[in-house]
């Protein structure tokens, strides 16, 4: 997969993506991102982005005509079918089924706003989706592009070591994930639960899918639906009724 990331801060891209699983996906060939700084399109000594917004008021607005020039170099790199995706508090919420779409795309354009936003021309013009990685201000938006490229990275085929781990990350099945326990097998008082020390692996999935929709219940009630949990494979009917129970109870509270 090709992506682009439009941005004034190319050196914060770069530079976080030499550690881990995406690191590791860009020396495998599996994934290439590049960057294109919207300042190398301007014409003014101070290579202006920004100017003050019409109609008054804080802060700055990223310019047009750089923004633009940017993200149309950036884009002609990239294969067809590849959207032009724009950081923004107001886009549609950033989760897993959005992630799992992503990645199936031959590539994608990020573009990382800065100050109070872009110019609505260039969203108007420039941009395909806009998407927000959560309900808070950044202040600006390399991060969230980071998280999706972090997030896309390890849906790719080949990245990860074993291509069971994204199956069962939090949110691949619409629950959060089991609790999971490595050596030793007692530490300050607190055991391993001796069914993970069984060996019976059909005891160990009834357990970790327990556990999965009890924390689910606990943590994220407005995850659990009953088409959400018709669609965990193989969970017993119990288990189903005891987690709609929980479900139940924690809106009950106001949780």
């Amino acid at each position: 997969m090709k992506i682009e990331v439009v941005t004034v801060f190319p050196g914060m891209i770069t530079g976080a993506l030499e550690f881990g699983i995406v690191g590791r996906a860009i020396e495998r060939g599996l994934l290439s991102v590049g960057t294109e700084d919207p300042r190398a399109h301007t014409n003014d000594v101070h290579r202006t982005v920004d100017d003050r917004p019409y109609g008054g008021g804080p802060g700055m607005v990223m310019k047009p005509e750089p923004m633009l020039a940017a993200i149309r170099a950036a884009h002609a790199r990239l294969p067809a079918g590849s959207p032009r995706v724009y950081l923004s508090a107001q886009g549609e919420r950033f989760a897993h089924a959005q992630a799992q779409e992503l990645a199936h795309l031959p590539g994608l354009l990020l573009v990382a706003g800065r100050y109070e936003g872009v110019d609505e021309r260039v969203v108007e013009l420039g941009i395909d989706r806009e998407l927000s990685v959560g309900d808070y201000v950044l202040s600006g938006g390399e991060l969230p592009a980071l998280t999706v490229v972090d997030a896309l990275a390890r849906l790719l085929p080949g990245v990860l070591g074993d291509e069971r781990s994204s199956g069962e990350d939090s949110f691949a099945q619409g629950l959060l994930d089991w609790p999971h326990y490595t050596r030793p097998e007692e530490f300050e008082g607190c055991a391993v639960p001796p069914v993970l020390l069984s060996g019976d692996h059909a005891d160990i999935r009834r357990w970790r899918l327990a556990r999965a929709l009890e924390r689910t219940a606990r943590r994220r009630p407005d995850m659990l639906s009953a088409a959400q949990l018709a669609a965990v494979r193989g969970a017993p009917s119990e288990l189903h009724n005891a987690a709609s129970r929980q479900a139940g109870a924690s809106e009950d509270r106001g949780e």
